[in-house]
């Protein structure tokens, strides 16, 4: 951010102009979104306050901090690290860097795990935890949720206790603190990226986002090829599977189920396939 000329007033609008051009000179996606975001988040108001204020001189502190959050974003840190937070389902969530943000398209998993009454439901790789949350929160379902980060499980267990969800977790390789056939539902988003694709990433995603929760090896296809048959072990007969799937992957991932019935396919907003679940004989 430019220096304030000694004895200058700045406005709220003014500093939102100012941070709307200079993401818009760097190309940042939704340049004024972000520009009332990180001035919000500096200031500790809500957007429509900036609106209702637009005339108020900025203090010196908030410029401050404002100028710092551009920074980091024109540097490609996101947005929601830079904020700490990101809604899901209508509630919002803690995340730092330890976490995958939590995308719109992953609310499809919630949408179809909905479809499918379960007593008892296990998330893998749990993240944010907000899946987990969201389900505790929206079912009568008792919910486990794993994850092998630590550091993730810290901030899943804070999202639990901010939303007074009940949710049970545990520090694992997928579901292995768990015995077999446990659970009426499995739910995951699981790492789909390939590495092959890495450098066409959003550098946002590529450098800042936990690698683990992003790469699913060489073709992305890792962790489903390990998922599957860990859910058969968890699930109850009867039991469903509900994957959250790659751009590309329903053909490889669907071709992983067999034996399994009841196949269904959800398709996102854009229609790409986007959520996989299957019954356990």
């Amino acid at each position: 951010m430019p220096a304030v000329p000694r004895g200058a007033v700045l406005t709220i609008q003014t500093a939102l102009l100012q941070g709307h051009k200079l993401l818009d000179d760097a190309r940042i996606s939704a340049p004024r979104l972000t520009a009332e975001v990180l001035l919000a988040h500096a200031i500790g108001c809500r957007r429509a306050w900036l609106f209702a204020h637009s005339s108020d001189d900025l203090k010196e502190l908030w410029w401050i901090h404002y100028g710092r959050y551009l920074h980091q974003r024109l540097k490609g840190v996101p947005t929601q690290y830079i904020t700490g937070r990101q809604e899901f389902f209508g509630r919002e969530f803690r995340v730092t860097p330890d976490v995958l943000i939590p995308r719109p398209e992953t609310e499809h998993v919630i949408e179809e795990a909905l479809k499918h009454p379960a007593g008892v439901m296990l998330d893998i790789g749990t993240g944010s935890g907000a899946i987990a949350v969201t389900l505790a929160l929206e079912t009568s379902a008792q919910v486990f949720a794993t994850d092998v980060s630590e550091a993730a499980l810290n901030i899943a267990q804070g999202n639990a206790a901010k939303w007074n969800a009940a949710v049970h977790f545990a520090a694992c390789d997928l579901g292995s603190a768990f015995p077999d056939a446990a659970f009426d539902a499995v739910v995951s988003n699981p790492p789909y990226i390939a590495e092959s694709a890495r450098e066409g990433l959003q550098p946002e995603v590529r450098d800042h986002e936990p690698q683990r929760a992003l790469f699913g090896g060489a073709d992305g296809l890792a962790i489903y090829r390990r998922l599957i048959p860990e859910a058969a072990r968890l699930l109850k007969p009867g039991g469903r599977l509900l994957l959250e799937l790659g751009y590309d992957s329903l053909d490889p991932v669907r071709a992983m189920l067999a034996g399994w019935e009841s196949i269904e396919v959800a398709h996102d907003l854009a229609g790409i396939p986007r959520v996989l679940s299957a019954e356990k004989k």
